[in-house]
Protein backbone atom coordinates (compact mmCIF):
# COMPACT_ATOMS: atom_id res chain seq x y z
CA UNK A 1 0.00 0.00 0.00
CA UNK A 2 1.14 3.46 -0.96
CA UNK A 3 1.54 5.94 2.14
CA UNK A 4 1.21 9.81 2.20
CA UNK A 5 2.33 11.44 4.99
CA UNK A 6 0.65 15.65 4.90
CA UNK A 7 1.69 18.14 7.16
CA UNK A 8 -0.47 20.97 7.27
CA UNK A 9 -1.51 24.17 9.35
CA UNK A 10 -4.62 25.02 9.42
CA UNK A 11 -3.85 28.35 8.24
CA UNK A 12 -2.52 27.48 4.92
CA UNK A 13 -5.20 27.69 1.69
CA UNK A 14 -2.37 25.64 -0.45
CA UNK A 15 -2.10 23.08 1.99
CA UNK A 16 -5.65 22.96 2.54
CA UNK A 17 -6.51 22.28 -1.44
CA UNK A 18 -3.36 19.59 -1.36
CA UNK A 19 -5.12 17.69 1.47
CA UNK A 20 -8.50 17.93 -0.19
CA UNK A 21 -6.93 16.21 -3.15
CA UNK A 22 -5.48 13.44 -0.52
CA UNK A 23 -8.94 12.35 0.32
CA UNK A 24 -9.96 12.11 -3.18
CA UNK A 25 -7.25 10.34 -3.88
CA UNK A 26 -8.41 7.62 -0.83
CA UNK A 27 -11.45 7.23 -3.28
CA UNK A 28 -9.62 5.67 -5.79
CA UNK A 29 -6.24 4.38 -5.35
CA UNK A 30 -5.31 2.18 -2.31
CA UNK A 31 -3.19 4.42 0.07
CA UNK A 32 -2.74 4.85 3.53
CA UNK A 33 -2.97 8.77 4.43
CA UNK A 34 -0.82 9.82 7.72
CA UNK A 35 -2.03 13.55 9.41
CA UNK A 36 0.94 15.96 11.07
CA UNK A 37 1.31 19.38 12.36
CA UNK A 38 3.64 22.15 10.78
CA UNK A 39 3.69 25.59 12.34
CA UNK A 40 3.57 28.70 9.32
CA UNK A 41 4.86 31.03 12.47
CA UNK A 42 7.66 28.59 13.31
CA UNK A 43 8.87 28.32 9.54
CA UNK A 44 9.07 31.71 9.69
CA UNK A 45 9.94 32.70 13.00
CA UNK A 46 13.81 33.74 11.97
CA UNK A 47 12.81 34.51 8.57
CA UNK A 48 13.30 38.08 6.57
CA UNK A 49 10.01 38.26 5.54
CA UNK A 50 7.71 41.29 4.57
CA UNK A 51 6.13 42.87 8.30
CA UNK A 52 2.58 42.23 6.51
CA UNK A 53 3.25 38.33 6.51
CA UNK A 54 4.70 38.41 9.78
CA UNK A 55 1.61 40.55 11.55
CA UNK A 56 -0.56 38.16 9.42
CA UNK A 57 1.57 35.29 11.45
CA UNK A 58 0.96 36.84 14.51
CA UNK A 59 -1.30 34.61 16.93
CA UNK A 60 -1.45 31.39 14.17
CA UNK A 61 0.24 28.96 16.46
CA UNK A 62 -2.85 28.77 18.56
CA UNK A 63 -4.82 26.34 16.66
CA UNK A 64 -1.81 24.66 15.43
CA UNK A 65 -1.39 24.36 19.77
CA UNK A 66 -4.71 22.65 19.53
CA UNK A 67 -3.81 20.46 16.54
CA UNK A 68 -0.66 18.71 18.22
CA UNK A 69 -2.88 18.22 21.37
CA UNK A 70 -5.27 16.42 19.43
CA UNK A 71 -2.69 14.61 17.25
CA UNK A 72 -0.88 13.56 21.16
CA UNK A 73 -4.24 12.27 22.45
CA UNK A 74 -6.20 10.99 19.65
CA UNK A 75 -5.45 8.62 16.67
CA UNK A 76 -4.64 10.10 13.28
CA UNK A 77 -8.48 9.70 11.70
CA UNK A 78 -9.55 11.79 14.41
CA UNK A 79 -6.73 14.56 13.44
CA UNK A 80 -7.86 14.43 9.77
CA UNK A 81 -11.60 14.69 10.71
CA UNK A 82 -10.43 17.86 12.81
CA UNK A 83 -8.74 19.42 10.26
CA UNK A 84 -11.40 18.77 8.07
CA UNK A 85 -13.80 20.48 9.95
CA UNK A 86 -11.67 23.94 11.13
CA UNK A 87 -10.20 23.78 7.16
CA UNK A 88 -14.15 23.65 5.73
CA UNK A 89 -14.81 26.82 8.27
CA UNK A 90 -11.57 28.34 7.18
CA UNK A 91 -11.39 28.29 3.62
CA UNK A 92 -14.82 27.30 2.85
CA UNK A 93 -17.11 29.43 5.24
CA UNK A 94 -14.70 32.11 5.43
CA UNK A 95 -14.36 31.98 9.07
CA UNK A 96 -11.69 33.68 11.16
CA UNK A 97 -8.99 31.36 12.75
CA UNK A 98 -10.23 32.38 16.20
CA UNK A 99 -10.40 30.40 19.14
CA UNK A 100 -14.09 30.32 18.42
CA UNK A 101 -13.81 28.39 15.53
CA UNK A 102 -11.57 26.28 16.70
CA UNK A 103 -13.76 25.19 19.50
CA UNK A 104 -16.51 24.94 17.11
CA UNK A 105 -14.50 22.74 14.87
CA UNK A 106 -13.82 20.28 18.33
CA UNK A 107 -17.81 20.32 18.53
CA UNK A 108 -18.03 19.41 14.90
CA UNK A 109 -15.95 15.86 15.36
CA UNK A 110 -17.20 15.18 18.95
CA UNK A 111 -13.84 16.05 20.56
CA UNK A 112 -14.07 17.05 24.27
CA UNK A 113 -14.54 21.03 24.28
CA UNK A 114 -11.50 21.62 26.91
CA UNK A 115 -9.11 20.38 24.33
CA UNK A 116 -9.76 24.29 23.49
CA UNK A 117 -7.10 25.07 26.58
CA UNK A 118 -4.33 24.02 24.59
CA UNK A 119 -4.68 27.07 22.30
CA UNK A 120 -2.74 29.47 24.92
CA UNK A 121 -0.76 26.71 25.94
CA UNK A 122 2.98 27.72 25.07
CA UNK A 123 4.30 24.35 26.53
CA UNK A 124 2.95 22.12 23.45
CA UNK A 125 5.08 24.21 21.22
CA UNK A 126 8.04 22.10 21.52
CA UNK A 127 6.16 19.08 20.31
CA UNK A 128 4.76 21.23 17.43
CA UNK A 129 8.68 22.38 16.37
CA UNK A 130 9.09 18.19 16.57
CA UNK A 131 6.15 17.10 14.40
CA UNK A 132 7.18 20.28 12.25
CA UNK A 133 10.70 19.53 11.57
CA UNK A 134 10.02 15.83 10.87
CA UNK A 135 8.01 17.32 8.66
CA UNK A 136 10.22 19.94 6.87
CA UNK A 137 13.96 18.78 7.43
CA UNK A 138 14.00 16.21 4.74
CA UNK A 139 12.36 18.66 2.30
CA UNK A 140 15.43 21.41 3.10
CA UNK A 141 15.49 24.91 3.04
CA UNK A 142 13.32 27.64 1.40
CA UNK A 143 10.31 25.71 1.62
CA UNK A 144 6.85 25.58 2.60
CA UNK A 145 3.15 23.98 2.89
CA UNK A 146 2.59 21.76 1.59
CA UNK A 147 4.61 19.27 2.82
CA UNK A 148 3.86 15.75 1.93
CA UNK A 149 5.82 12.60 1.88
CA UNK A 150 5.18 9.82 -0.54
CA UNK A 151 6.39 6.18 0.00
CA UNK A 152 8.62 7.96 1.77
CA UNK A 153 10.40 10.91 -0.32
CA UNK A 154 9.54 14.21 0.78
CA UNK A 155 8.32 17.15 -1.65
CA UNK A 156 6.99 20.78 -1.12
CA UNK A 157 3.71 19.91 -2.79
CA UNK A 158 1.88 19.53 -4.80
CA UNK A 159 0.95 23.02 -5.06
CA UNK A 160 -2.59 23.36 -7.13
CA UNK A 161 -5.01 25.91 -7.59
CA UNK A 162 -7.94 23.82 -7.58
CA UNK A 163 -9.02 20.32 -6.23
CA UNK A 164 -8.14 17.66 -8.58
CA UNK A 165 -11.86 15.51 -8.48
CA UNK A 166 -12.14 11.47 -8.87
CA UNK A 167 -9.74 9.49 -11.14
CA UNK A 168 -7.95 13.22 -12.16
CA UNK A 169 -7.07 12.86 -8.38
CA UNK A 170 -5.62 9.66 -8.72
CA UNK A 171 -3.53 10.11 -12.50
CA UNK A 172 -2.11 13.48 -10.04
CA UNK A 173 -1.26 11.08 -7.69
CA UNK A 174 0.15 7.91 -9.92
CA UNK A 175 2.25 11.05 -11.52
CA UNK A 176 3.40 12.11 -7.79
CA UNK A 177 4.23 8.38 -6.63
CA UNK A 178 6.51 8.24 -10.64
CA UNK A 179 8.45 10.62 -9.40
CA UNK A 180 8.78 9.89 -5.79
CA UNK A 181 10.57 7.01 -7.28
CA UNK A 182 13.87 8.82 -8.33
CA UNK A 183 16.45 9.85 -5.51
CA UNK A 184 17.62 12.39 -7.40
CA UNK A 185 14.48 14.04 -8.82
CA UNK A 186 14.11 17.33 -7.52
CA UNK A 187 11.55 19.78 -8.76
CA UNK A 188 9.32 20.84 -11.78
CA UNK A 189 7.78 24.33 -11.70
CA UNK A 190 5.92 26.79 -13.52
CA UNK A 191 4.02 29.94 -12.20
CA UNK A 192 1.23 29.90 -10.56
CA UNK A 193 -1.83 32.00 -12.25
CA UNK A 194 -5.70 32.27 -11.50
CA UNK A 195 -7.52 32.31 -8.19
CA UNK A 196 -7.78 29.40 -5.47
CA UNK A 197 -10.92 27.55 -5.88
CA UNK A 198 -11.63 25.44 -2.82
CA UNK A 199 -15.09 23.74 -4.54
Amino acid sequence: MATADLWFDPLCPFAWITSRWIREVEQVRDIEVQWHVMSLAHLNKDKDIPAGYREMLQGTEKPVRVAISIAEQYDNRTLGDWYTAIGTRRHNNGEELSMETAAASLADVGLPADLIEAWDDASLDDAVAKSHHEGMDPVGDDVGTPTIHINGSAFFGPVLSKIPRGEEAGELWDGAVAVAKFPYFYELKRSRTGDLDFS
